[in-house]
């Protein structure tokens, strides 16, 4: 007899589940149990799946594409805090206090989530003290994201946080010319560096015309990295 929807999507829950570094090593009969109360959503490009201080439903784990948690200044400015991709959970923090979500989140491209209810997790998490050394992990994990960010922002203008961004992702050894992967739109990537989407195409426009990189559709391609890094060690002595 072929499997019934119903199986089929429990098995395609628990496969999202196993990707997940949160719950690798889980026993199925346990990512079976988290795929019984686990619910898909899907989001279309720009949907909002929740708001800051909005009550919390649980925390998600991303089935496919991106979303964006971000917050929202005053004056209208978002900042991003990290864009979580296929097998990353987030928003694992509001289990443990109830309070809202600290953020908002938004798709950047079409995504589907599974949420993680709160009630039938923290029961399990009181059954399997394992698990919730494991959530402990994800969040800390997430620390050193938001640590990491503040430190990126102290960079005293756009170049210079561009400059480092690149360096970041670019290898450690190998040619000169690499390509750095664009895996989210340049808004999103303007929202990451703290800055405008007109000030970040400004800073790549004077980076292409210094020779450093070109920008393709999905990737900066950095013609040379050494020159690149020397300017940008210059930047962070001035």
């Amino acid at each position: 007899m072929p499997p019934r929807p119903a199986e089929l999507r429990l098995a395609a829950i628990a496969h999202s589940l196993r990707g997940c570094e949160l719950f690798a090593g889980l026993s199925p009969s346990d990512l079976e149990a988290i795929a019984a109360f686990a619910v898909i959503k899907p989001l279309a490009k720009g949907a909002l799946l929740f708001r800051e201080g909005e009550p919390s439903e649980g925390f998600y784990l991303v089935q496919r594409g991106a979303v964006s948690v971000h917050r929202v200044s005053p004056g209208g400015k978002e900042q991003v805090i990290h864009v979580f991709r296929t097998g990353e959970s987030f928003a694992e923090a509001t289990l443990a206090t109830g309070d809202g979500y600290p953020a908002d989140a938004r798709a950047v491209e079409a995504a589907a989530v599974l949420l993680i209810p709160r009630a039938p997790m923290l029961a399990l998490l009181a059954r399997r003290p394992d698990l919730a050394l494991r959530m402990l992990a994800a969040m800390s994990q997430h620390l050193r994201v938001l640590v990491g960010l503040l430190d990126d922002l102290t960079l005293k203008d756009v170049e210079t946080r561009l400059l480092n961004w690149l360096v970041k992702r670019a290898p450690a050894s190998g040619p000169a010319e690499c390509h750095v992967e664009l895996r989210s739109t340049k808004r999103t990537l303007a929202g990451e560096l703290g800055t405008t989407s007109e000030t970040l195409s400004r800073t790549f426009a004077r980076l292409r015309a210094a020779g450093l990189i070109r920008v393709e559709r999905t990737a900066v391609v950095v013609s040379d990295l050494p020159a690149l890094r020397a300017r940008f060690a210059r930047l962070l002595g001035e």
